[in-house]
């Protein structure tokens, strides 16, 4: 939080409480704690609002699935380098070699199904585009 350490932290708090002084630190701190309690509030409330103009729709469930955590890079990157389907290389891990936070992915990835799907709509008669102007 802005480069601030525990240890500043402490030492701005040492400050302050010889600026304020002994005779006015219960009100300022009793200030800060209704600052903070107020603070819990809106932040209470705006979640309960939130989950209120949502609806029922709104699932925590749902936010679990957008977890990063889930995907495994390896793969993603191994499917973009390999244009060629190479039978073995979009199956998921076995289970021996997942690690407790990683989920099941699915076998194929996004760009993976886009480039099967343009090299299905070539035609392997055509050959390789060529141009001569930009040569």
């Amino acid at each position: 939080m802005f480069g601030l350490t525990f240890e500043k932290l402490l030492l701005i708090g040492v400050i302050a409480v010889f600026i304020i002084g002994p005779e006015r630190l219960p009100a300022y701190s009793a200030k800060f704690g209704q600052f903070v309690r107020k603070l819990k509030e809106m932040s209470s409330g705006a979640k309960d609002r939130i989950k209120e103009e949502l609806g029922e729709d709104f699932d925590e469930v749902e936010w679990k699935k957008l977890d990063p955590r889930q995907y495994d890079p390896r793969r993603i990157i191994r499917e973009a380098l390999l244009e060629d389907s190479v039978p073995g290389v979009g199956d998921a891990p076995s289970r021996t070699s997942m690690s407790p936070i990683t989920a099941p992915v699915a076998s194929e990835s996004a760009y993976a199904k886009s480039q099967a799907r343009k090299r299905a709509q070539r035609d392997p008669q055509a050959g390789t585009p060529f141009d001569l102007e930009a040569t």
